[in-house]
Protein backbone atom coordinates (compact mmCIF):
# COMPACT_ATOMS: atom_id res chain seq x y z
CA UNK A 1 0.00 0.00 0.00
CA UNK A 2 2.88 2.35 0.69
CA UNK A 3 4.88 1.83 -2.46
CA UNK A 4 6.49 -0.65 -4.78
CA UNK A 5 9.36 -1.46 -2.40
CA UNK A 6 7.27 -2.33 0.63
CA UNK A 7 9.72 -4.79 2.18
CA UNK A 8 9.08 -5.80 5.78
CA UNK A 9 11.60 -6.80 8.45
CA UNK A 10 11.11 -7.82 12.07
CA UNK A 11 13.32 -6.61 14.93
CA UNK A 12 13.23 -6.72 18.72
CA UNK A 13 12.51 -3.72 20.90
CA UNK A 14 16.13 -3.79 22.07
CA UNK A 15 17.40 -3.69 18.49
CA UNK A 16 15.11 -0.78 17.76
CA UNK A 17 16.41 1.22 20.76
CA UNK A 18 20.02 0.48 19.87
CA UNK A 19 19.79 1.44 16.20
CA UNK A 20 16.88 3.90 16.10
CA UNK A 21 18.30 6.08 13.35
CA UNK A 22 19.17 3.10 11.17
CA UNK A 23 15.67 1.66 11.39
CA UNK A 24 14.03 5.06 10.75
CA UNK A 25 16.13 5.38 7.59
CA UNK A 26 14.89 1.94 6.57
CA UNK A 27 11.27 3.05 7.01
CA UNK A 28 11.87 6.35 5.19
CA UNK A 29 13.02 4.33 2.17
CA UNK A 30 9.51 2.92 1.85
CA UNK A 31 9.97 -0.22 3.95
CA UNK A 32 8.17 -1.52 7.00
CA UNK A 33 9.51 -2.54 10.41
CA UNK A 34 7.71 -4.82 12.85
CA UNK A 35 8.91 -4.52 16.46
CA UNK A 36 8.58 -7.45 18.86
CA UNK A 37 8.72 -7.57 22.63
CA UNK A 38 9.05 -10.81 24.57
CA UNK A 39 8.57 -12.72 21.34
CA UNK A 40 5.26 -11.05 20.47
CA UNK A 41 4.55 -8.43 17.83
CA UNK A 42 4.15 -5.12 19.65
CA UNK A 43 4.27 -2.34 17.05
CA UNK A 44 4.74 -1.59 13.38
CA UNK A 45 6.54 1.31 11.73
CA UNK A 46 5.40 2.29 8.25
CA UNK A 47 6.37 5.20 5.98
CA UNK A 48 4.49 8.42 6.62
CA UNK A 49 2.24 9.42 3.74
CA UNK A 50 0.47 12.73 3.27
CA UNK A 51 -3.28 13.09 2.86
CA UNK A 52 -2.94 13.61 -0.87
CA UNK A 53 -0.76 10.51 -1.21
CA UNK A 54 -3.31 8.52 0.77
CA UNK A 55 -6.05 9.85 -1.50
CA UNK A 56 -4.38 8.58 -4.65
CA UNK A 57 -3.43 5.28 -3.02
CA UNK A 58 -7.00 4.53 -2.00
CA UNK A 59 -8.34 5.81 -5.31
CA UNK A 60 -5.97 3.55 -7.25
CA UNK A 61 -7.03 0.53 -5.21
CA UNK A 62 -10.70 1.42 -5.57
CA UNK A 63 -10.38 1.77 -9.35
CA UNK A 64 -8.73 -1.64 -9.38
CA UNK A 65 -11.81 -3.04 -7.64
CA UNK A 66 -14.06 -1.29 -10.13
CA UNK A 67 -12.32 -2.07 -13.39
CA UNK A 68 -10.28 -5.15 -12.51
CA UNK A 69 -13.34 -7.22 -11.68
CA UNK A 70 -12.29 -7.72 -8.06
CA UNK A 71 -14.97 -7.81 -5.36
CA UNK A 72 -14.99 -6.89 -1.68
CA UNK A 73 -17.54 -7.85 0.93
CA UNK A 74 -19.88 -5.41 2.64
CA UNK A 75 -17.88 -5.81 5.88
CA UNK A 76 -14.61 -5.09 4.06
CA UNK A 77 -16.10 -2.02 2.43
CA UNK A 78 -17.34 -0.66 5.76
CA UNK A 79 -13.88 -1.13 7.28
CA UNK A 80 -12.26 0.71 4.37
CA UNK A 81 -14.91 3.43 4.44
CA UNK A 82 -14.70 4.00 8.20
CA UNK A 83 -10.94 4.55 7.91
CA UNK A 84 -11.05 6.88 4.91
CA UNK A 85 -11.91 10.53 4.36
CA UNK A 86 -12.99 9.85 0.78
CA UNK A 87 -16.55 9.81 -0.46
CA UNK A 88 -17.27 6.38 -1.86
CA UNK A 89 -20.12 4.04 -2.73
CA UNK A 90 -20.45 0.26 -2.71
CA UNK A 91 -22.47 -1.10 -5.64
CA UNK A 92 -22.68 -4.79 -6.57
CA UNK A 93 -19.60 -5.55 -4.50
CA UNK A 94 -17.44 -2.82 -6.06
CA UNK A 95 -16.00 0.33 -4.49
CA UNK A 96 -16.60 3.52 -6.44
CA UNK A 97 -14.85 6.79 -5.56
CA UNK A 98 -17.10 9.83 -5.84
CA UNK A 99 -15.77 13.03 -7.36
CA UNK A 100 -16.77 16.58 -6.52
CA UNK A 101 -19.94 17.82 -8.26
CA UNK A 102 -19.75 20.80 -10.61
CA UNK A 103 -21.50 24.14 -10.18
CA UNK A 104 -24.46 23.23 -12.43
CA UNK A 105 -25.09 20.11 -10.38
CA UNK A 106 -25.07 22.12 -7.14
CA UNK A 107 -27.43 24.76 -8.49
CA UNK A 108 -29.99 22.13 -9.46
CA UNK A 109 -29.58 20.38 -6.11
CA UNK A 110 -30.16 23.64 -4.25
CA UNK A 111 -33.29 24.50 -6.21
CA UNK A 112 -34.76 21.02 -5.84
CA UNK A 113 -34.06 20.99 -2.11
CA UNK A 114 -35.86 24.35 -1.76
CA UNK A 115 -38.90 22.88 -3.54
CA UNK A 116 -38.83 19.77 -1.35
CA UNK A 117 -38.24 21.69 1.89
CA UNK A 118 -41.27 23.83 1.17
CA UNK A 119 -43.51 20.83 0.45
CA UNK A 120 -42.35 18.65 3.37
CA UNK A 121 -42.25 21.45 5.95
CA UNK A 122 -44.08 20.32 9.13
CA UNK A 123 -44.61 16.83 7.66
CA UNK A 124 -43.18 13.58 9.02
CA UNK A 125 -40.90 13.03 6.03
CA UNK A 126 -37.48 14.70 5.89
CA UNK A 127 -35.25 16.00 3.10
CA UNK A 128 -31.57 15.00 3.02
CA UNK A 129 -28.83 15.45 0.43
CA UNK A 130 -25.35 14.08 -0.23
CA UNK A 131 -23.10 13.22 1.42
CA UNK A 132 -25.59 11.01 3.26
CA UNK A 133 -25.04 7.24 3.35
CA UNK A 134 -27.93 4.90 2.67
CA UNK A 135 -27.71 1.09 2.94
CA UNK A 136 -29.97 -0.39 0.27
CA UNK A 137 -31.01 -3.99 0.88
CA UNK A 138 -31.99 -5.41 -2.50
CA UNK A 139 -34.56 -8.15 -2.73
CA UNK A 140 -32.93 -11.62 -2.95
CA UNK A 141 -29.41 -10.19 -2.46
CA UNK A 142 -27.32 -11.10 0.57
CA UNK A 143 -25.30 -7.89 0.87
CA UNK A 144 -26.61 -4.33 0.63
CA UNK A 145 -25.37 -1.56 -1.62
CA UNK A 146 -24.20 1.62 0.11
CA UNK A 147 -24.83 4.80 -1.84
CA UNK A 148 -25.07 8.56 -1.43
CA UNK A 149 -28.05 9.78 -3.46
CA UNK A 150 -27.92 13.43 -4.44
CA UNK A 151 -31.27 14.07 -2.76
CA UNK A 152 -33.63 11.82 -0.84
CA UNK A 153 -36.85 11.87 1.13
CA UNK A 154 -37.11 9.64 4.20
CA UNK A 155 -40.29 8.96 6.15
CA UNK A 156 -38.86 6.40 8.58
CA UNK A 157 -35.89 8.26 10.06
CA UNK A 158 -36.96 8.05 13.71
CA UNK A 159 -37.50 4.29 13.61
CA UNK A 160 -34.45 3.35 11.54
CA UNK A 161 -31.56 5.47 12.88
CA UNK A 162 -29.09 3.34 14.82
CA UNK A 163 -27.09 4.14 17.96
CA UNK A 164 -24.26 5.60 15.86
CA UNK A 165 -26.62 8.09 14.23
CA UNK A 166 -26.59 6.26 10.90
CA UNK A 167 -29.74 6.05 8.85
CA UNK A 168 -30.50 2.38 8.13
CA UNK A 169 -33.93 2.69 6.54
CA UNK A 170 -35.20 2.95 2.96
CA UNK A 171 -35.94 6.35 1.37
CA UNK A 172 -39.34 6.90 -0.19
CA UNK A 173 -38.02 9.12 -2.98
CA UNK A 174 -34.51 9.39 -4.41
CA UNK A 175 -33.11 11.94 -6.88
CA UNK A 176 -29.90 11.63 -8.90
CA UNK A 177 -28.46 14.46 -11.01
CA UNK A 178 -26.57 13.07 -13.99
CA UNK A 179 -22.98 13.87 -14.86
CA UNK A 180 -20.82 12.45 -17.68
CA UNK A 181 -19.01 10.14 -15.23
CA UNK A 182 -22.13 8.85 -13.47
CA UNK A 183 -24.66 8.67 -16.33
CA UNK A 184 -24.54 4.91 -16.98
CA UNK A 185 -24.30 4.08 -13.27
CA UNK A 186 -27.31 6.27 -12.41
CA UNK A 187 -29.37 5.02 -15.35
CA UNK A 188 -28.69 1.30 -14.87
CA UNK A 189 -27.06 0.20 -11.62
CA UNK A 190 -28.72 2.70 -9.31
CA UNK A 191 -32.08 2.32 -11.00
CA UNK A 192 -31.89 -1.41 -10.34
CA UNK A 193 -30.79 -0.96 -6.73
CA UNK A 194 -33.51 1.56 -5.91
CA UNK A 195 -36.18 -0.59 -7.53
CA UNK A 196 -35.16 -3.82 -5.76
CA UNK A 197 -34.64 -2.25 -2.34
CA UNK A 198 -38.15 -0.89 -1.85
CA UNK A 199 -37.72 2.76 -2.85
CA UNK A 200 -41.08 4.10 -4.06
CA UNK A 201 -39.92 6.73 -6.53
CA UNK A 202 -36.78 7.71 -8.45
CA UNK A 203 -36.10 10.95 -10.32
CA UNK A 204 -33.23 11.27 -12.80
CA UNK A 205 -32.33 14.88 -13.62
CA UNK A 206 -30.31 15.55 -16.80
CA UNK A 207 -28.63 19.00 -16.68
CA UNK A 208 -27.31 18.71 -20.24
CA UNK A 209 -30.66 17.98 -21.89
CA UNK A 210 -32.67 19.90 -19.26
CA UNK A 211 -35.01 16.95 -18.84
CA UNK A 212 -36.15 14.65 -16.05
CA UNK A 213 -37.22 11.02 -15.85
CA UNK A 214 -39.53 9.66 -13.17
CA UNK A 215 -39.82 6.00 -12.14
CA UNK A 216 -42.58 4.81 -9.84
CA UNK A 217 -41.94 1.45 -8.17
CA UNK A 218 -44.41 -1.02 -6.70
CA UNK A 219 -43.44 -4.39 -5.25
CA UNK A 220 -39.88 -3.99 -6.62
CA UNK A 221 -41.07 -3.44 -10.19
CA UNK A 222 -41.51 -0.33 -12.36
CA UNK A 223 -45.18 0.60 -12.26
CA UNK A 224 -44.96 4.08 -13.76
CA UNK A 225 -42.52 5.91 -16.02
CA UNK A 226 -42.68 9.50 -17.25
CA UNK A 227 -40.33 11.93 -18.96
CA UNK A 228 -40.40 15.70 -18.61
CA UNK A 229 -38.88 18.61 -20.53
CA UNK A 230 -38.80 22.40 -20.18
CA UNK A 231 -42.33 23.71 -19.75
CA UNK A 232 -43.52 20.51 -18.04
CA UNK A 233 -44.22 19.93 -14.36
CA UNK A 234 -43.00 16.82 -12.58
CA UNK A 235 -45.89 15.22 -10.71
CA UNK A 236 -44.82 12.86 -7.96
CA UNK A 237 -45.88 9.23 -8.27
CA UNK A 238 -45.82 8.58 -4.51
CA UNK A 239 -46.40 11.91 -2.75
CA UNK A 240 -49.77 13.41 -3.56
CA UNK A 241 -49.48 17.13 -4.20
CA UNK A 242 -45.72 17.19 -4.77
CA UNK A 243 -45.09 18.99 -8.07
CA UNK A 244 -41.96 20.68 -9.42
CA UNK A 245 -41.78 22.81 -12.55
CA UNK A 246 -38.86 21.77 -14.73
CA UNK A 247 -38.07 25.40 -15.54
CA UNK A 248 -37.71 26.21 -11.84
CA UNK A 249 -34.70 23.90 -11.45
CA UNK A 250 -32.95 24.79 -14.72
CA UNK A 251 -33.52 28.54 -14.95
Amino acid sequence: MYGNNNIKKTITATEFKTNLGKHLDYVINDHEVVITKNGKKAARLTPYITDIERYFTVKEEALDYQYGGKKVSYEEFMEIYDNSDLRMEFINGEIIILGSPNIFHQRILRKLSVNFDSFFNKKKCEVFFAPFDVHFHKKNFKEPDVMQPDLLITCDTEETTNEKGRYMGTPSLVVEILSPSTRSKDMVDKLNTYMLSGVNEYWVIDPKKKTALLYGFNDCEIEEFASYKLGDTIISYYFEGLEVEISSIFE
